[in-house]
């Protein structure tokens, strides 16, 4: 394929991993980048050799080299630049979650459809040969008939001026780790009848920063009446990443579902007996820029578009309707 020309809007630590690295296994070019201060940007560049650095955000939408955006903003400005990015005619790669709340992400899901363009919400775990696992096991009955789901996404604090705990940036647990766990309910929905509903959902606040949930848990149930369990943390003494999955003939845990390159494993228990496979440990983002660029060369289908980023939106407003919170507000440029 002829190489992905990439424009990266902000020079965020997750960058390096999350589009650097990939970009050079797979042989992308990161054409432009900018970032609030162009000295940070062209630091960035000079580190990982990306061929220019523009003023602003816009330009490097206005850079006719550049084809796709890879947009790892804070929460908030997710929703704003990856409608801009779309208005410019771009594919979109975009951190997660994608907007701000489900109302932003429909605005972000019709801009898609107008332009015709590739979108992808950079749930790169969904990618991975281990969440591969997880649903073959139950798509060839390995485990027999789901009956439920535990996804865990705890971390330590951040630092509190960490933008993380910022309202106007769309910040808090669920929006940082706990949309991952969110997500990977869905990612098994197929195996349970259909999309899972919000059950309840419980909540702390930030000390001093109403509105900032730091932590939340969600109860959830599939139409084929298996459940679900949502942990979600930004104040956990260590940090718990997981992924279990039950069923009628056994169980299947992956220790560390979201950083699978970290730890490969899934663990897999039945009543006759427990093995431990390992899935490899190739980067999850490289396997998601693979899929990336195979879908705006080839056509290829996206697990993560659009569509599955506002249902995965609408279960995170619920969440927090549900335990008294409201959802983040749309951030302003």
């Amino acid at each position: 394929m002829e190489p992905l020309r990439i424009g990266i809007l902000g020079a965020a630590r997750i960058a390096g991993r999350a589009i650097v690295e990939p970009a050079r296994l797979t042989g992308a070019r990161l054409v432009a980048v900018a970032a609030r201060d162009t000295g940070r940007a062209e630091a960035f560049a000079a580190e990982h050799q990306v061929e220019r650095v523009h003023a602003s955000y816009q330009d490097v939408l206005d850079d006719p080299e550049v084809e796709a955006v890879y947009n790892p903003l804070a929460n908030g400005l997710h929703g704003p630049w990856n409608l801009r990015a779309l208005a410019a005619g771009k594919h979109v790669l975009t951190e997660k979650p994608s907007a701000s709340n489900a109302e932003e992400a429909l605005q972000v899901r019709a801009a898609t459809l107008e332009r015709g363009v590739v979108f992808m919400e950079a749930f790169h775990y969904a990618y991975h040969p281990v969440m591969r696992r997880l649903q073959e096991l139950l798509a060839k009955g390995e485990l027999g008939d789901l009956q439920h789901v535990e996804a865990t996404m705890v971390m330590p604090p951040p630092a509190d001026d960490d933008p993380r705990w910022s309202l106007p940036l769309a910040g808090g647990a669920v929006m940082d780790v706990g949309c991952y766990a969110i997500h990977a309910q869905r990612m098994l929905a197929p195996y349970a009848g259909g999309a899972p509903k919000l059950v309840s959902a419980r909540a702390g606040e930030r000390k001093r920063l109403p509105g900032v949930d730091e932590w939340l848990n969600a109860d959830l149930e599939f139409p084929s009446r298996a459940t679900g369990a949502v942990r979600t943390s930004m104040a956990a003494e260590s940090v718990d990443f997981s992924l279990k999955v039950v069923g009628t003939r056994g169980e299947a845990f992956a220790p560390f579902f979201v950083l699978p390159h970290n730890d490969d494993r899934v663990i897999v228990t039945t009543k006759e007996d427990t093995w431990v496979e390992h899935l490899g440990t190739r980067s999850s983002y490289t396997y998601q820029l693979e899929a990336f660029a195979s879908a705006i060369r080839n056509g290829a289908p996206v697990l993560t578009d659009a569509d599955d980023a506002l249902a995965t939106m609408e279960l995170i407003d619920a969440c927090y309707r549900d335990a008294g919170m409201a959802p983040r507000p749309v951030s302003t440029i």
